[in-house]
């Protein structure tokens, strides 16, 4: 499979990141002849002593009557009514830097390219949104939406690609094996070499790369420097180029180097408790609450010893999340000692925003919170979970599991009319049982080593097996709930067999309060 890039050219990009900002700072008042979220705008950068142009947003007004690199004066005599505001290269980078992690949605391999562009490696990936040509619209669209013009171009190589957004007028998806042809008649200026090497070979009356290209190599090396044909081979293609892509911002970590290596419990709680209200800051800078925590101790014999713990709802609470660590901390072995401590939010989800009460100028929600501390400490020890009613009659199947937090399910219809026991068995234990007669209710019951006479029994409850199951039929149930002379109340199960002449079998299925 051949690589295919993706370049996204952003010619605006210093102007139109003021226009999303809703804000139209500039040298001189604002006047009454328009809307300044309307109003032509341009950022501008000092080179020597004469002020330029360096971004344009000006879509009302014809095309090049402003420009990039125009002197200062004769675009405010040209336009009297342009907002200006001095460029800042940072700022414009940190957003180009955030529109590139932006676009890791499209592929895993998105690089900045220069102060205004975005090369994204789209090797086998197009399929995925319709095609290559569907791709291009639809990051274009994307870019659009997001308030910033952009030329998107698909090309071989990333040099090639980078050069055509930079000359064509519209978008384009460049076919496979005629990108030098596309190429042939883009500016000079698409090298991006300094602007008084490009004035030089504009004097010798090169204009594009074509005649350039066609030039003798070494007079141009030793005249210009290596770095004309250097820019010429990228973006012909002629020079492999690796993309350095931009990463998506870390967990939320905390870690602490420590000048000498930690034995004793005591140690390794301090620096535990520094690390948790360091990473609860950031958390909660970032409107985020950790919802995994994984602490490392790197000993000085290169082990690493690791834990983990996890809440029920996001928090950035040190003393609760110090509280879920304190037991796991006892079980690392620190021999030598550890010389690097680390702890990370591997898993965060967004804080809730915070609503107080009216009345008792309480935080809403306390309740629920107070219980999600609380079932956080006991799954430390056991699994917490939650029974949630199910539309079945067999005992068995009318309960689920559910998250402690869950929302609640609405009661089916009929659900607990019946008496159940408050405790069932996971598994039924079998009984022996003497009765009266053969369908009446127990006597005595024979559980394993023990006998309980039966003082009190009500019953029978006939449950019948669900009819609509596939498989062999399942045998009806005759449910008893019975008073022993020792105490317990059970609930006690006779099962009938499908043959008349085989014997009931007994089992015990919970216990009543």
């Amino acid at each position: 499979m051949s690589r295919r890039i993706l370049a996204a050219f952003l010619p605006r990009l210093g102007a139109q990141r003021l226009r999303r900002l809703h804000r139209a700072p500039c040298d001189q008042p604002p006047t009454a002849t328009g809307d300044p979220a309307t109003r032509p705008l341009a950022t501008w950068r000092v080179q020597g002593n004469r002020r330029l142009l360096d971004s344009v947003d000006a879509p009302a007004l014809p095309p090049g009557l402003l420009h990039p690199g125009q002197a200062l004066a004769d675009a405010q005599a040209l336009c009297p009514d342009l907002l200006l505001h001095p460029a800042d290269p940072a700022a414009e980078a940190a957003l180009l830097h955030r529109l590139a992690l932006w676009c890791l949605r499209f592929t895993p391999v998105v690089a900045v390219e220069g102060a205004d562009g975005l090369l994204l490696d789209t090797t086998g990936s197009a399929a995925l949104f319709g095609g290559e040509r569907a791709l291009v619209a639809r990051l274009r669209d994307a870019l659009r939406r997001a308030g910033f013009t952009a030329r998107v171009v698909a090309a071989a190589t990333p040099g090639m690609a980078a050069a055509l957004s930079r000359s064509v007028e519209s978008d384009l998806a460049v076919p496979p094996g005629e990108e030098a042809t596309a190429l042939r008649g883009s500016p000079i200026g698409v090298l991006r070499l300094p602007g008084d090497t490009v004035a030089q070979l504009r004097r010798l009356g090169l204009r594009n790369l074509a005649e350039l290209a066609a030039q003798p190599r070494a007079p141009l090396v030793r005249r210009f420097g290596a770095e004309v044909m250097a820019a010429l081979d990228d973006a012909t293609g002629q020079r492999a180029r690796p993309l350095r892509s931009v990463r998506p911002p870390a967990d939320f970590t905390a870690a602490r180097d420590l000048p000498e290596p930690i034995l004793t419990r005591a140690a390794i709680d301090l620096q535990a408790d520094r690390l948790l209200h360091e990473l609860c800051a950031s958390l909660r800078q970032a409107g985020q609450g950790a919802r995994r925590l994984r602490f490392a101790g790197f000993r000085v014999d290169g082990e690493v010893q690791e834990l983990a713990v996890g809440t029920l709802l996001p928090s950035a609470d040190p003393a609760h999340l110090a509280r879920l660590l304190r037991e796991p901390l006892g079980t690392l072995r620190p021999d030598l000692g550890f010389e690097r401590l680390v702890l990370e939010a591997t898993e965060t989800n967004p804080l809730p925003p915070e609503q107080l009460h009216a009345a008792t100028l309480g935080p809403a929600g306390a309740e629920r919170q107070a219980l999600a501390a609380l079932v956080d400490r006991l799954r430390q020890r056991t699994r917490v979970w939650r029974a949630a009613p199910r539309p079945a009659h067999l005992p068995e199947h009318a309960v689920a599991r559910a998250a402690p937090l869950s929302p609640e399910t609405p009661l089916p219809s009929g659900w607990g009319l019946r008496q159940r026991p408050v405790r069932l068995l996971r598994r039924p234990r079998p009984l022996g049982v003497l009765a009266e007669v053969p369908d009446g209710p127990p006597l005595r019951l024979i559980l394993g080593r023990n006998t309980y006479r039966v003082l009190r029994a009500a019953g029978p409850e006939r449950l019948e097996p669900p009819w609509w199951e596939d498989g062999p039929p399942r045998a009806r149930r005759d449910y008893f709930r019975l008073q022993t002379a020792g105490g317990p109340r059970l609930w006690v199960c006779r099962l009938g067999e499908n043959r008349a002449d085989a014997p009931a079998r007994w089992f015990l299925h919970g216990y009543f309060a």
